[in-house]
């Protein structure tokens, strides 16, 4: 906060018509709040996958420069041409970052549900969390029981409600199990705890032993590696055993969502009573949810005609479940926030630091086990 205490620092991404992208810190007013609004101190704010997509979008990383002091850094990095049409809506648009965080609510407006909240420890989503101070709905806030600290509540929204999504829409389109990629991921270990806690058979996809050796950590069951030579055997088999129809992808491009597909057509067929040659009618469904590999999907057609590829976004969902659903899924993460929803992060950095090449690099690669969390007033 400045020293008059109305303006706070604010992290932003823009990217220019010239095909230049520039990440920098900005001095903003602290918003002075309605009557239903209220002023939170930021403590702790995320990289989830989804920041990352707003904070570099398409620009080549790898061009990146450091400019700017230590306590003003800016990081300018080229946008290949290629890119710059998917980047057209936000050109020459300094935009806020971060999709949730938590910290002190040290400011209301005149409502009481405003007013209850003052001094309080609350999580939030609603984007541009990476700054020190949030103005924010007093309906956009999840009072954190007392003893969690906000690093603790940090990640309320984001991977638990998303998890939760993915079993909650298992039982709503009539699915018995899961089939989860990327599955060592921060996201992939709540989606076990869940499966375990909740009696659901998921099948987890891994990239390496060493993921799968986390997995195995946590009591996962069924672990398939998909660099192993023997993966579609795996696959099919821990299909056979679980009878998982439904995936959910965050790798999103290749050969895998196919893969998948195929997998569950030749489980299907081995306990099929009839042949048929447009192949099984039990539907087999693959969700991309995210896009560690931006190549194009490659579907091969090995599994008959009853499928679906589709795209799966928390928000809509949670649209579409309405809010009393949506506030029960919240509620389970609140009372499991120690246990089940627990998230562990390998470094906690200020804004400055997260302008730093070297962390850039670290938190850009989307590495398994290599969460960064934000605290805007670090320092």
């Amino acid at each position: 906060m400045s020293s008059d205490g109305k303006t706070g620092l604010e992290l932003r991404s823009l990217i220019k018509k010239s095909g230049e992208l520039e990440i920098s810190l900005v001095s903003v007013p602290i918003a002075e709040p309605s009557a239903d609004q209220v002023v939170v101190r930021v403590e702790a704010a995320p990289i989830n996958p989804s920041d990352l997509g707003l904070l570099v979008g398409a620009a080549d990383m790898s061009s990146a420069k450091a400019s700017g002091s230590k306590n003003a850094p800016v990081i300018t990095a080229k946008v290949p041409e290629a890119a710059m049409r998917a980047m057209a809506a936000r050109l020459d648009e300094s935009m806020p970052v971060g999709n949730e965080g938590a910290g002190v609510v040290i400011k209301t407006g005149s409502s009481d549900a405003a007013k209850a909240l003052m001094g309080k420890t609350v999580a939030m989503i609603g984007g541009a969390m990476y700054a020190q101070y949030r103005t924010i709905r007093a309906g956009d806030c999840l009072v954190l029981p007392a003893g969690i600290t906000p690093a603790e509540g940090a990640s309320c929204f984001v991977n638990p409600l998303t998890s939760l999504g993915m079993v909650e829409t298992m039982r709503r389109e009539g699915h018995k199990a899961l089939v989860h990629t990327a599955a060592a991921s921060n996201l992939g270990q709540m989606l076990n705890k869940i499966c375990l806690k909740d009696g659901v058979d998921l099948v987890n996809i891994v990239r390496s032993s060493l993921q799968a050796d986390i997995l195995r950590k946590l009591g996962a069951k069924h672990i398939v590696d998909s660099t192993a030579p023997t993966f579609m055997a795996d696959l099919t088999a821990a299909l056979v055993e679980t009878g998982a129809t439904l995936a959910f992808d965050a790798i999103g491009g290749g050969k895998l969502a196919g893969q998948i597909l195929t997998g569950m057509e030749i489980a299907i067929n081995k306990t099929a009573k009839v042949y048929s040659r447009y192949g099984s009618s039990v539907h087999k469904q693959v969700y991309i949810y995210g896009s560690l590999d931006p190549s194009p999907l490659e579907l091969n057609r090995a599994f008959g005609m009853a499928w679906g590829v589709g795209g799966w976004l928390l928000f809509p969902f949670l649209q579409k479940i309405g809010p009393a659903d949506g506030m029960r899924l919240r509620q389970r993460v609140v009372d499991e926030l120690k246990t089940t929803f627990a998230s562990h992060y390998t470094q906690v950095v200020s804004l400055q630091e997260a302008l730093q090449l070297a962390h850039i690099a670290v938190y850009n690669k989307r590495a398994t086990g290599e969460k960064y969390l934000i605290n805007p007033n670090k320092g």
